[in-house]
């Protein structure tokens, strides 16, 4: 429940956020973004896999944008569930092609043979995504990332998550 609460907070404030301050253009005002996510821990040598949901809006245009993301991963009697907040540098090559450039914080609570633990984490985000129309309204996504963790193991990941991207308004 903690998850969905402030998940649906973060979402919320980053919607406001580009609301308030971002400029007036063609460009969605919030992108979700659908996708599947794989992860190894370096540490541990364990792969995971799960589904991810993100939202992610401009906070000052070229600038600053700000993305919350969910992500259940999933493996033999365990299961991760992160939260996460990150501020990303955006460029735009074309109409179509942007690579953004993110870091930020991460909530960690996994479920391993009945032990429940939390965690904080940072990750470093590069964000590529593909637009096929000019005006922004579906596209495709590729992040890779790399995840260190705070807990009492220490831990550092590798992952890469990509799916479906959806505009939503426009600014």
């Amino acid at each position: 429940m903690r998850v969905r609460t402030l998940t649906a907070a973060t979402i919320l404030a980053v919607f406001c956020a580009t609301q308030s301050f971002a400029q007036s253009s063609e460009e969605p005002a919030v992108v979700v973004e659908i996708g599947a996510a794989a992860e190894r821990s370096l540490t541990e040598h364990k792969s995971s896999f799960g589904p991810t949901v993100a939202a992610e809006g401009t906070v000052i245009e070229n600038w600053l944008e700000l993305e919350a993301g969910v992500t259940p991963l999933f493996r033999p009697a365990s299961t991760e569930w992160t939260a996460d907040l990150l501020f990303k540098k955006p460029w735009t090559f074309s109409r179509k092609a942007e690579f953004m450039l993110g870091v930020g914080p991460e909530w960690v609570h996994t479920n391993e043979r009945g032990l429940r633990s939390s965690a904080f984490a940072v990750e470093v985000a590069p964000d590529f995504m593909y637009w096929p129309h000019a005006r922004h309204r579906f596209g495709w996504y590729l992040e890779p990332t790399y995840e260190y963790k705070f807990g009492p193991h220490r831990e550092q990941s590798l992952a890469i998550t990509g799916g479906l991207l959806i505009g939503i308004g426009r600014r």
